[in-house]
């Protein structure tokens, strides 16, 4: 085991996320805990580079493609080419991975598919098909790994609302990360709507903009409503927790948003308070012990639209 790449994972996990790097200490299996800092800590960082101001588009959309091929290199076992650190723990990754067809695997292919794709939208406007793939696999990274790095001895339930809980949260969390992200050239709202709509992607305080938003806050709740079924059928108490808990957590934005009049604000550092934290630790807790009963995902939402007041 390379222990350097496994300190280094752990450092950026808790330094990126504390919530993060502590389920993972106290909820992942306990042979699967430096593998489990390495899988988040390695695309934190792919991300931060992405993200990152200097640099070129070019500069950007060839280094994940690099790290796509490094991907793909070490699943053929072929020598990995390292250049830093960071590789390193992706490389460690792949050699662990012993499963055929694993839910790391599922994990590690599906979110670099994620990162190749955020490398290449900057600056465009994309389609409501580019936006519902992109919400899909990111669903399916995060909820494999969750099962993966969790109870990986008991059996997941496949379900209808196997993606639905992440789905939403990443509904919520583009959303969350509007407004910055528009700064940064990363547009959340598809080019359908601007064009039907007539607005602009950076538009979030117009009246047709905020009844977007509030369709969107309307959709992650349901799908929500309908994960913590799926979620409730989970063998493992630790993943039935850790599921909970990550559920909270955008739960508590989708209510924020709402009680803002579906206008999205540049930051939102209520979240990292006291009293959402309870909040948080409350509703997991509730919904543990408390699970709710299935009932198939409606195919419309709703014959008509929300409609919201102007501010």
């Amino acid at each position: 085991m390379n222990t350097n790449s496994q300190t280094l994972a752990a450092a950026i996990t808790r330094s990126a996320s504390k919530q993060t790097y502590y389920t993972i200490r106290f909820l992942v299996d306990h042979e699967r805990v430096a593998d489990a800092y390495r899988a988040y800590g390695y695309f934190r960082w792919v991300d931060d580079v992405l993200d990152a101001g200097s640099g070129s588009d070019t500069a950007r959309i060839a280094f994940a493609r690099r790290q796509a091929a490094l991907l793909e290199s070490c699943y053929r076992g072929e020598a990995a080419d390292i250049h830093c650190p960071e590789e390193w723990m992706l490389v460690d990754l792949i050699r662990h991975d012993t499963e055929k067809n694993s839910g790391l695997q599922m994990y590690l292919r599906n979110m670099m598919d994620v990162m190749v794709f955020d490398a290449g939208r900057r600056g465009r406007v994309i389609s409501q098909a580019e936006l519902t793939k992109y919400s899909h696999k990111l669903a399916v990274a995060v909820t494999e790994a969750l099962y993966y790095f969790i109870g990986h001895d008991d059996p997941s339930p496949r379900h209808a609302g196997r993606y639905l809980a992440v789905t939403a949260a990443h509904i919520t969390h583009m959303l969350r990360d509007a407004i910055e992200d528009v700064e940064n050239g990363y547009f959340n709202i598809p080019g359908e709507v601007l064009t039907k709509q007539g607005i602009g992607p950076g538009d979030v305080d117009n009246l047709v903009y905020r009844q977007w938003v509030c369709e969107r806050v309307r959709l992650a709740k349901e799908y929500f409503k309908q994960a913590r079924a799926c979620t409730a059928q989970v063998k493992n108490l630790r993943c039935r927790l850790a599921g909970f808990a990550y559920t909270a957590r955008f739960e508590w934005m989708l209510d924020k948003i709402e009680r803002d009049h579906y206008c999205l604000q540049c930051e939102y550092p209520e979240r990292k308070s006291l009293q959402a934290g309870l909040w948080m630790a409350w509703s997991a807790l509730k919904a543990l012990f408390t699970p709710p009963v299935w009932n198939p995902l409606p195919k419309e939402l709703s014959a008509q639209p929300l409609r919201i007041e102007k501010q």
